[in-house]
């Protein structure tokens, strides 16, 4: 039997985050989110997130629950034989990375300053658009994916940032 450390497979801790970090990487790249994107909504540094693609074992958790969060994916421990539920969260249940101006009209209305209603910009900018602008929007004219938008906005960045 061979000693530990001189065992040729590879540790599990070492497994389990290359997975996690290419299932992070698939994610991401599925939603068309930059990598420096993605570091500033879970504000983690960039190298960060890098680390945790690429599967380094030694990232802080803290900083795999943001990026799962921003991802809009819910890590949890299972026993091997559990069987895997459904997903339980719809999507509008998460904050997009980036924000497209022209899928929310009233934030449109409120960045008139930008010219191009399809530009996208980082929730965080979203943020700061409602926030300085609030009284000018009509909240009974809010669709219900706007409204999901600015509650992801206050359930993201806490609701006593979000001054509206």
């Amino acid at each position: 039997m061979p000693h530990p450390i001189d065992d040729p497979r590879p540790d599990q801790a070492s497994d389990a985050a290359a997975t996690l970090g290419r299932a992070l990487r698939a994610r991401r790249k599925a939603l068309g989110i930059s990598m420096a994107a993605a570091a500033d909504a879970a504000r983690i540094s960039r190298v960060t997130w890098h680390r945790l693609e690429k599967g380094e074992a030694t990232v802080a958790q803290g900083s795999l629950h943001a990026a799962a969060r921003v991802l809009g994916v819910e890590l949890r421990l299972q026993t091997p034989d559990a069987a895997r539920p459904a997903a339980e969260h719809p999507l509008e249940a998460w904050l997009p990375l980036q924000v497209r101006l022209d899928g929310y009209p009233q934030l449109t209305r409120l960045a008139w300053q930008v010219g191009d209603a399809t530009r996208v910009v980082s929730p965080r900018e979203a943020l700061g658009l409602y926030e300085r602008n609030w009284r000018h929007l009509q909240p009974e004219l809010l669709e219900p994916k706007e409204r999901a938008l600015i509650d992801a906005l206050r359930q993201v960045f806490g609701a006593e940032e979000l001054r509206v």
